[in-house]
């Protein structure tokens, strides 16, 4: 079913590639297309949008069809942390409302939150609490979901979490955790750059207020692309922050100076896009995930995680572990000096990464079994 080729993944040449949870290899029908682009607009200046005037709108449509969502409800931004600041500077908070969030969370979905302290909002942090006791380890690995029920009080008006936390891989429940903010009237927020294009995700399902994620990841798309999703009802609450010529219904009659913002995801397309990134990303989704489906996709990682930890010998890297609603595409190892791994490991063509004091192995569908075995095995003779 998965296309595995060189051809299509041309990374696959030069190194055995499980670094999809850092920078991906970009797709390379996702490069030609936007090559495509380039060379067409050298020639042709802006006439090329005769051609590319419904780009965005394509990009909108497959979005939101991988996400079984509307694609009013889709935006196009350049990364998480542009998508998450949006949202938090646009919400309508009032002095001593608060926010939860996660004492490791990854800087896109921190710093935006933190900054509403400037605006009487407190911020309080789930502590590192994944079995209901609190780690005695430094290394970051979750949070207990009772701890977050207790945290919550009538003053809660946002929990902003990872989906999926990049240093040790833990997943959050969407089930569960969506249901309680239902229940609770919270909008729940979630940075989604470690799950969208590696775990399936649905808001409307899981009561998702609202999610942003980067192109570069699991989406094997460009640099300096996103994707922002905001339900209609959250998206109604925010202010606009950011403005420019693309916000407004009237478009191109640029001395009309009429307020009339649009309603739905293009209210946060305030200014013009890197065209080039919207086309090589919608590529990405016509050819790969709309094509393979976010449950194929899941199934296919997990099954080349079960692979190589079959074949890592257990007792030289010690796997973290979490329940299966909790797994993600991050297999996290506890070693002494993960930098000094990785790099030896990159002198044997393996690319991987470390964070947070884990090693980190992350296969996408496009790796193969062959592949996994030899990445284990070069770890397992690694001195």
């Amino acid at each position: 079913m998965f296309d595995k080729s060189k051809f299509i993944f041309p990374v696959k040449e030069e190194y055995i590639y499980l670094n999809n949870c850092g920078v991906s290899p970009i797709y390379s029908g996702a490069w030609r297309a936007a090559s495509y682009f380039q060379e067409k607009r050298s020639h042709k200046g802006a006439a090329v949008f005769s051609e590319y005037g419904g780009m965005l709108t394509e990009l909108h449509e497959n979005i939101a069809s991988f996400v079984d969502t509307a694609r009013e409800n889709i935006s196009f931004v350049k990364n998480t942390a542009e998508g998450m600041s949006l949202l938090a500077n646009g919400y309508p908070f009032e002095k001593g409302d608060e926010i939860i969030s996660y004492i490791h969370e990854y800087p896109s979905n921190h710093y935006p939150w933190r900054l509403q302290e400037n605006r009487g909002v407190k911020l309080k942090l789930l502590p590192n609490d994944y079995t209901g006791n609190e780690s005695k380890e430094n290394r970051p690995l979750g949070f207990s979901f009772e701890t977050l029920k207790k945290m919550v009080t009538d003053k809660t008006r946002i929990i902003a979490l990872s989906h999926v936390q990049f240093t040790s891989g833990f997943a959050a429940d969407l089930s569960q955790l969506g249901n309680f903010c239902h229940e609770n009237n919270i909008d729940l927020i979630l940075d989604t750059a470690q799950s969208l294009g590696c775990l399936p995700i649905f808001p409307e399902k899981h009561h998702i207020s609202a999610f942003a994620a980067s192109g570069w990841k699991w989406l094997l798309g460009p640099l300096g692309s996103g994707i922002l999703y905001t339900s209609e009802n959250f998206r109604n609450k925010i202010e606009i922050t950011m403005a420019g010529a693309d916000i407004v219904k009237q478009g191109e009659d640029y001395l009309n100076h009429s307020w009339q913002p649009h309603a739905d995801g293009r209210k946060f397309e305030y200014s013009t896009i890197e065209a080039a990134n919207a086309i090589s990303l919608n590529q990405c989704f016509l050819d790969l995930f709309n094509r393979y489906g976010s449950e194929n996709i899941k199934n296919e990682i997990f099954r080349l995680q079960d692979i190589f930890l079959k074949n890592i010998d257990d007792d030289k890297y010690k796997h973290l572990i979490f329940d299966k609603e909790h797994r993600s595409g991050i297999l996290s190892f506890i070693v002494k000096n993960p930098e000094n791994i990785v790099k030896a490991a990159l002198s044997e063509k393996l690319f991987l990464s470390g964070r947070g004091g884990y090693l980190r192995v992350a296969p996408h569908f496009y790796n193969d079994d062959y592949e996994i075995e030899k990445a284990a095995n070069i770890l397992n003779n690694l001195e």
